[in-house]
C-alpha cells in the first residue's frame, strides 16, 4: 500500500493554517503557484494585487490589525525585490509578517535560471530570519521556524525562499515534519526590582508624563495603560499605533502640549518607542528629568540617550505591575498632581485655540488644516484611520484623533510612502465591520494607487481622501529653504491629476472638491456609496505643516 504524498506548496498551506493565517497577499508567478493550490485546499483566501510592494505592506497591515502574523507570497527575482520595501517597512515598524519568495530550481542552482537572485543575502539585514528551504520534507518546519522568529524580542518580519523543484515535489506525508505545537508565550513581566524602583519614582514625582508608543498596541496593552495613567494621574501622550489608547476628551489624553511637558516634567516614562529621529534622539527630554524606558527589545533601551531606569518586557504586564506596586503605597503621588494636569491642560487649550481659525478656514485653495479638521470631525468610534503621505499626513498628526484603540495606522519610522492602499486592503479584509478611511498625499497615492482596482475587484469599500497639491510638498519646502524659491520646484512637482475621475474609471466612487464647504458632504456620499472611493481635495500648495518646517535635514 502506497503512503499518501504531499507537495511542498501544500505543506506551506498547512503550516500557514496552523499559524492562523486566513489570507495571503500575492502577485502570481510560475515559481509559487503550488502554494495557491494548497491554500485552496486549506481554505486560505488568496488576494492577488497589482504590485508586490502592496502585497508585503498588506501582510504588515494585516498583522497590525489582527495581532496575528501576516503573509505575502511573491515570485522570484523582481517579484521578491519589489517586496523589499514592504519588508523593510515592517522591520522598522516591528510588525510580524512572513514573506515567501520563489526561487529557481535547486537542480539549476547557480546556472542562471529565470529570475535567480541571492534573495536570502538581500533580505538578511532587514528581517529577523531569512533562509532557503533545502528539501520538501522541511517546508512546513521552516515556515513554522520563520514565524517563531518573528516573535523573538520585539516583533518583525521573516523571509523564506523556496526553490521551484522543492515546492513542486511530492514526498510521503509521514516523512514531512509538520509542527503543530511549537509556540510559547513571549510575554515577559520585567524585573521585579526595577518595577519597585519605578513605583518609588512615581510616588515622588510631582510632574510625571508618559509617552505610549506602538508597542502598547502591538502587545494589546490598552487596558493596562489606561489603568496606569488614570489610577496614578499621569498625563499621557501617544504616538504611532498607540494613538487612540485613550479616547479624545479623556482627562489624561494630551496631544499638543508634549514639548512643554517633556521640558517641564520631573519624570518621563517612554513606553515602546525608541529614541530615534521622532524623539530627537532623546535630546528633546528635559536634562533634569528622571527618564524611564520600557521596551520589548533590550537593544533599544538606553540607545542614543542615557536613562535612569530601563525595564525590558511586555509593556502591558510592566505597567500593570508598576501601577499595582505604586497603588499599594500610602502616598503614591496621584493626589498632588492635580495642578500639573491643569497646567498642561491650559497649554493644550491655548495651542488648540491658536490653530482653530485655520481648521475652520474658508480659504480657497483649501487650507490643509481645514481638510484634516473635517476628517477628524467625520471619524466614528469604528473608523480605522490610515495616513499615507508627507506634508498632508504631518498636518493630520496634529489634528486627527482616533476614537478607539487600534484605529490609527501609519507606516512607522521608515517613513514609507505607498502603504495606504495596502493597509486599507488589509484593514477592511480583517475587520469588515469597521469603516476604513485613508488620507493620501497625491505623491504617495500615485506610488501604489493602481491597487484601487484590487479594492474594487474584492469588494472592499473604503473612504480614500487625497490632499492634492500637485507636489511632493515636504521635499519642496526643504529645497526652497536650502536653495531658494527659484530652485524650489526641481524634481518634486506633479501633474494636476483628477483622482476622483481615476476612481470612477476603475469602478469606484470619486469626487473632486475645491470648496471647503463641500468636504463633509463628499465624505458622507463616499460613506453611503458602499464602494471604494476617492475624494480628491485640492489643497493650498503654498502652506506647510509645522513638522515639515522643523525637519532637521533642511537646517
Amino acid at each position: 500500500m502506497m503512503s499518501e504524498t504531499i507537495s511542498g506548496g501544500h505543506l506551506v498551506a498547512k503550516a500557514l493554517k496552523a499559524e492562523g493565517v486566513e489570507v495571503i497577499y500575492t502577485l502570481c508567478g510560475g515559481h509559487i503557484i503550488d502554494i495557491y493550490d494548497g491554500c485552496v485546499d486549506e481554505g486560505i483566501e488568496v488576494i492577488d494585487v497589482r504590485h508586490e510592494q502592496v502585497a508585503a505592506h498588506a501582510a504588515d497591515g494585516y498583522a497590525r490589525i489582527t495581532g496575528k502574523p501576516g503573509c505575502a507570497v511573491v515570485t522570484a527575482g523582481p517579484g521578491t525585490t519589489d517586496a523589499v520595501t514592504g519588508v523593510a517597512n515592517a522591520f522598522r515598524a516591528e510588525s510580524p509578517m512572513l514573506l515567501i519568495g520563489g526561487q529557481g530550481a535547486l537542480s539549476q542552482h547557480k546556472m542562471g535560471s529565470l529570475q535567480d537572485l541571492p534573495h536570502v543575502d538581500m533580505m538578511a539585514p532587514i528581517t529577523k530570519f531569512a533562509a532557503t528551504v533545502p528539501t520538501t520534507e522541511r517546508v512546513a518546519d521552516l515556515v513554522s521556524m520563520a514565524f517563531r522568529e518573528c516573535y523573538h524580542g520585539a516583533p518583525g518580519p521573516s523571509f523564506l525562499e523556496i526553490p521551484r523543484d522543492v515546492l513542486d515535489a511530492k514526498v510521503p506525508l509521514d516523512k514531512a515534519r509538520i509542527p503543530k505545537n511549537y509556540r510559547a508565550s513571549t510575554r515577559q513581566a520585567g524585573d521585579p526590582e526595577s518595577i519597585e524602583r519605578l513605583a518609588d519614582m512615581l510616588a515622588h514625582a510631582e510632574k510625571p508624563a508618559i509617552l505610549l508608543g506602538s508597542q502598547v498596541q502591538t502587545c494589546r496593552a490598552t487596558d493596562a495603560a489606561i489603568d496606569f495613567v488614570r489610577g496614578l494621574n499621569v498625563p499621557a501622550y501617544m504616538n504611532g499605533s498607540a494613538r487612540g489608547t485613550l479616547p479624545p476628551g479623556d482627562p489624561m489624553h494630551f496631544q499638543l502640549s508634549r514639548r512643554y511637558a517633556f521640558t517641564e516634567a520631573d519624570l518621563i516614562i517612554i513606553v515602546g518607542t525608541p529614541f530615534d529621529f521622532r524623539m530627537g534622539y532623546g535630546k528633546r527630554l528635559s536634562p533634569t528629568a528622571k527618564v524611564v524606558q520600557i521596551d520589548l527589545d533590550y537593544r533599544t533601551v538606553g540607545k542614543n540617550r542615557d536613562i535612569d531606569l530601563g525595564i525590558v518586557g511586555d509593556p502591558g504586564l510592566i505597567l500593570s505591575a508598576a501601577a499595582q506596586a505604586a497603588s499599594g503605597r500610602v502616598e503614591n503621588g496621584a493626589a498632588r498632581r492635580k495642578e500639573w494636569i491643569e497646567e498642561l491642560r491650559a497649554v493644550e487649550t491655548q495651542a488648540y485655540e491658536k490653530r482653530l481659525p485655520r481648521q475652520l478656514s474658508d480659504a480657497q485653495p483649501i487650507d490643509p488644516y481645514r481638510l484634516v479638521h473635517e476628517i477628524n470631525e467625520f471619524l466614528t468610534e469604528d473608523t480605522i484611520y490610515i495616513g499615507d503621505g508627507g506634508d498632508i499626513v504631518t498636518f493630520s498628526g496634529q489634528v486627527v484623533q482616533p476614537k478607539s484603540p487600534g484605529h490609527w495606522m501609519d507606516p512607522g519610522p521608515l517613513g514609507t510612502l505607498g502603504v495606504g492602499m495596502a493597509f486599507a486592503m488589509a484593514a477592511k479584509k480583517a475587520r469588515p465591520d469597521k469603516e476604513v478611511l485613508c488620507l493620501f498625499g497625491d505623491g504617495a497615492f500615485s506610488l501604489t494607487g493602481w491597487d484601487f482596482e484590487t479594492m474594487v475587484r474584492f469588494d472592499l469599500p473604503f473612504i480614500g481622501v487625497i490632499g492634492n497639491n500637485s507636489s511632493m510638498n515636504q521635499i519642496r519646502y526643504g529645497q526652497a529653504a536650502k536653495y531658494g524659491e527659484d530652485r524650489a520646484r526641481v524634481g518634486n512637482t506633479l501633474g494636476d491629476v483628477r483622482y476622483g475621475e481615476f476612481a470612477k474609471l476603475l469602478g469606484g466612487h470619486g469626487e473632486e472638491v475645491r470648496d471647503p464647504a463641500d468636504i463633509r458632504p463628499a465624505l458622507e456620499r463616499a460613506r453611503e456609496s458602499g464602494k471604494p472611493s476617492l475624494i480628491n481635495v485640492w489643497v493650498d500648495p503654498d502652506v506647510y505643516a509645522p513638522g515639515t518646517m522643523n525637519q532637521t535635514m533642511y537646517k
